[in-house]
């Protein structure tokens, strides 16, 4: 099965929709099978007094709130509706991910097949129980999370209507950028074993080394942020791949993919040539008469493969030539 690439635009448009375009356009062209938008109303999603994170700070107006930042990054329904058009004349798959019950209605009215629950929504019990009753597929990111909150959100899930073989888990780390050392990639193994389901990866790093490990490790899910430019004004611009950047990640996972193969070891198609001109074969050392006992003095071992397999050496000693010999002739018995 192919690796589900997510081409997280997010709110990487800045309120526009001919930004929002050129974005599905950038997942388009680089091979993305989705590309996930954000779904929220800020009336609904942060109360009017919450601050903003420190990184946003950091990449918008500081003076600004944080309902004050989200309020300009809605997208209304007719934007939806015309991003989704949009997406199905690109021939990729629309996402987008809700943060409120109402977002969560709307784009099961849009026709969503697909539920992407973000990290900081894995312990909205309500939210949770309004995903799992419509029996979707189901992405969990588990970004900040313990264990022990991705168990009981995976138990809400299963017990309100969400087929187990429908969710897939995403490890992540919810620090843009994440720093190398807090990635722990190998906690993605535990989560596959603890839940038997498939898993992937939401990453924030910066680059395209951790994701693509991802998928050498066995991640069947890679999620990623991407902008026209790290230079816009916005809160995750700065954290996120530019256009070349994600062609490249594409390109390398795919390569990954390929590279990962069968678990069968045998001799590859484009290696068999190989075999006769590097392997070697048990030859006459020196002229060996017929009759002459074989042995270590008058035989070698020397490339092309072809004749005896070398392996059989021990066979060979000892035996009786049964005819002349030439020096750096195959040996037959």
């Amino acid at each position: 099965m192919s690796v589900f690439i997510i081409a997280e635009a997010g709110v990487n448009h800045n309120g526009s929709i001919e930004l929002a375009k050129k974005l599905i356009d950038v997942a388009s062209d680089a091979g993305a099978d989705a590309v996930k938008f954000q779904t929220f109303k800020a009336e609904t999603l942060v109360s009017r007094s919450a601050q903003k994170a420190s990184y946003q700070k950091e990449t918008t107006e500081a003076s600004e709130s944080q309902f004050e930042m989200l309020k300009k990054l809605e997208l209304n329904v007719m934007t939806h509706k015309e991003l989704i058009h949009y997406c199905e004349t690109k021939n990729i798959m629309f996402l987008s991910t809700p943060f409120d019950l109402e977002s969560i209605q709307l784009l099961d009215e849009l026709g969503l097949k697909i539920f992407k629950i973000p990290s900081g929504e894995i312990t909205n019990l309500p939210y949770l129980r309004a995903i799992a009753k419509l029996n979707k597929k189901v992405i969990l990111s588990t970004g900040m999370a313990t264990m022990q909150e991705v168990k009981d959100a995976f138990e809400v899930l299963v017990h309100n209507g969400t087929k187990k073989e429908n969710i897939t888990i995403l490890h992540a780390n919810t620090m843009y950028p994440t720093p190398m050392e807090d990635v722990n990639l190998n906690a993605m193994l535990t989560l596959q074993k603890e839940f038997n389901v498939h898993v992937g990866y939401s990453d924030h790093t910066l680059g395209i080394e951790v994701p693509t490990a991802a998928v050498a490790m066995g991640a069947s899910c890679i999620e990623k942020h991407f902008t026209l430019s790290r230079k816009m004004e916005g809160p995750d611009h700065k954290a996120s791949l530019e256009p070349e950047e994600l062609k490249a990640m594409l390109q390398a996972i795919r390569n990954i993919e390929k590279a990962l193969g069968s678990f069968e070891k045998k001799p590859s198609p484009s290696e068999t040539p190989n075999i006769i001109v590097a392997r070697k074969s048990i030859v006459a050392s020196r002229a060996i008469k017929k009759g002459e006992t074989f042995s270590q003095n008058n035989l070698n071992v020397k490339r092309p493969a072809g004749g005896l397999n070398p392996m059989k050496w021990d066979e060979v000693l000892g035996s009786l030539a049964q005819r002349d010999y030439k020096p750096d002739e195959m040996i037959e018995l």
